[in-house]
């Protein structure tokens, strides 16, 4: 039962308001003043406060602003019958989630009381959410227990919880993604920022702008300041997706931000200090970039404190039954109907296919068996739609 707050000087006000919220199923408590009001929300969790604004001892509107402090989730229906248009808009500027006047239209008052209370649980929701997401690793599933998923887990496991530089190799589609997510969700900066950046698909022209941020008319269409990659990130981690595309002057001015924690935005010469980890992800061989003169190898010994390669689906046949599984109850769920069962020999059948674009492969694969198969997917409906036509 929704429990709700009445904060009047007026004895006869609050009876006459508890007798109809009773009526409509919500507990009731009273306080005849602001210092009474602040006392019992110390002590008790209310849906709603209905508040007078004017009251002795302590006014309804500086009540409000103790009360934001107090308890921020807490709505606040002001109500006066001395208010005008400037009283409304001084108690919705101070965090009033409305404002009544009286005598109050009962109607409105329930409806208002609704709207708040709705209000109330949808903030109360997100912030769960959000404390999901950002602890542990509850907002990233590593789906697998193949010999090279459990060496990957256990490997981050304990190069989480440090600040060291992570190397993210292998194919594309096999998830390099996932697993700077799962470091960064399980580190000590969880609580901060991860911003991505996906290197391979920003012109070369741009990438440091990008990285670094700009400063008013540096270039053509830079008309304000902006800041970069390295400065959002500050406090949480930096994601470098396909570094091995960036330029080679870009990754001149990344390693100097990795040696000094320090960067500096395009066309300006201010230093700015960052606290950032950052983690880097490619599909190619570092190494012969380095033989061919497109990647500097300075750069490469600063991201590669540890290196962790992620092997291909091919590698991994034994998690893809249970990549099936996830991807059908997912897909399944996002269609709004029950998922499809999946024969035995259908499981075979895609455990023995090549999968060249790994795992982001096999996800297109099962929302394709999905769509066009009936409830069961059998050995055919694989060889039909998975396997090529010779």
């Amino acid at each position: 039962m929704a429990k709700i707050l009445i904060v009047d000087d007026e004895m006869p006000i609050r009876r006459t308001l508890r007798e109809i919220l009773e009526f409509e199923q919500y507990d009731v408590d009273e306080a005849n003043d602001g210092l009474e009001c602040l006392a019992k929300v110390q002590k008790e969790k209310y849906d709603v406060v209905i508040m007078d604004i004017k009251m002795p001892k302590l006014d309804g509107i500086e009540a409000l602003e103790r009360l934001q402090i107090l308890s921020p989730e807490t709505p606040v229906i002001m109500v006066s019958g001395h208010g005008n248009i400037d009283t409304a808009v001084e108690a919705v500027k101070k965090g009033a989630f409305d404002y009544i006047s009286k005598p109050p239209d009962l109607n409105r008052m329930l409806i208002t009381i609704r709207n708040a209370m709705e209000k109330s649980e949808l903030v109360t929701t997100t912030r769960t959410l959000q404390k999901q997401v950002k602890s542990g690793s509850k907002g990233v599933t590593m789906i697998g227990e193949s010999a090279p998923i459990l060496e990957i887990k256990r490997m981050l496991d304990k190069v989480a919880p440090t600040d060291s530089r992570v190397l993210i190799t292998g194919p594309n589609g096999t998830g390099k993604e996932l697993v700077a997510r799962w470091i960064h969700d399980k580190s000590n900066r969880a609580d901060g920022p991860l911003v991505e950046v996906n290197c391979a698909a920003i012109p070369s022209e741009l990438i440091e702008s990008e990285l670094f941020g700009h400063k008013k008319g540096s270039f053509t269409g830079a008309i304000a300041d902006r800041p970069g990659k390295f400065e959002s990130a500050n406090g949480g981690t930096l994601f470098l997706d396909e570094i091995g595309d960036m330029s080679l002057d870009a990754q001149a001015k990344v390693l100097r931000a990795l040696q000094e924690s320090k960067i500096t935005r395009v066309g300006d010469t201010k230093e700015i200090r960052v606290d950032v980890r950052v983690l880097a992800a490619t599909n190619k061989d570092l190494r012969n970039e380095i033989e061919a003169g497109r990647f500097r190898e300075d750069l490469y010994h600063r991201l590669a404190v540890i290196v962790v390669r992620v092997p291909s689906l091919n590698e991994r046949r034994d998690d893809i039954p249970l990549l099936i599984e996830h991807f059908n109850r997912r897909i399944s769920d996002d269609y709004g109907h029950p998922p499809k069962i999946f024969s035995p020999e259908a499981i075979k059948a895609m455990q023995d296919y090549n999968w060249s674009g790994n795992i982001r492969e096999l996800a297109n694969v099962v929302e394709r068996l999905i769509i066009l198969c009936d409830q069961t997917v059998h050995e055919e409906d694989v060889q039909l739609y998975v396997y090529p036509k010779k």
